[in-house]
């Protein structure tokens, strides 16, 4: 099982991406959830959503504290939240940044292990026309991970953003080509 926390602020589509990520996972025959974690706060205020897939029915509901993947879609949330926290020492970090590696790391409280970067904020304002990037940062995630295949995700977009989707699938597979794996 594989398991995902997703960080970004209300408003942002964490939620969405989780979802989107749980139903292109079943759509491909797989076993996934998705849930939120997050209480009153308002749009702008920080959150989590988690994702887990497996090969197997998945018997737990608890919250997700040892994660195998962390993807961040607000590039200010590891100056405040410490994102990494619980995260696998085999685990991969995913953010959302146009910060160089080093000071990426410097950022994640010194994080040695796998690293994906896209400037997804960029993508989005230039492909979407607002800041928006859960659909973009599901690019880099794709890219870093293979843990669903494009199509199907591409699928769950459709059904998600109907004639929208084509706007967010080619800001996806822009973010695709642009991720960097360090």
């Amino acid at each position: 099982m594989i398991e995902v926390r997703l960080h970004g602020r209300g408003g942002q589509g964490a939620v969405t991406s989780a979802e989107l990520i749980a139903v292109a996972a079943i759509n491909q025959g797989k076993y996934a959830q998705a849930f939120p974690s997050f209480g009153p706060e308002r749009r702008g205020a920080p959150v989590m959503a988690f994702v887990r897939v497996s090969e197997d029915p998945i018997r737990t509901r608890e919250k997700i504290y040892a994660p195998d993947v962390i993807l961040v879609l607000d590039p200010s949330l590891p100056a405040i939240v410490k994102v990494t926290a619980g995260l696998k020492e085999s685990g991969l970090v995913i953010v959302n940044s146009n910060k160089d590696e080093k000071t990426l790391r410097e950022m994640l409280g010194g994080w040695q292990g796998k690293l994906a970067v896209v400037d997804a904020t960029k993508i989005a304002l230039e492909e979407l026309g607002l800041p928006i990037t859960n659909t973009t940062m599901l690019g880099a995630f794709l890219k870093a991970t293979g843990l669903v295949d494009r199509d199907y995700l591409e699928e769950a977009l459709t059904e998600r953003f109907g004639r929208l989707a084509e706007k967010n699938k080619k800001a996806m597979a822009r973010a695709v080509k642009e991720t960097k794996i360090y």
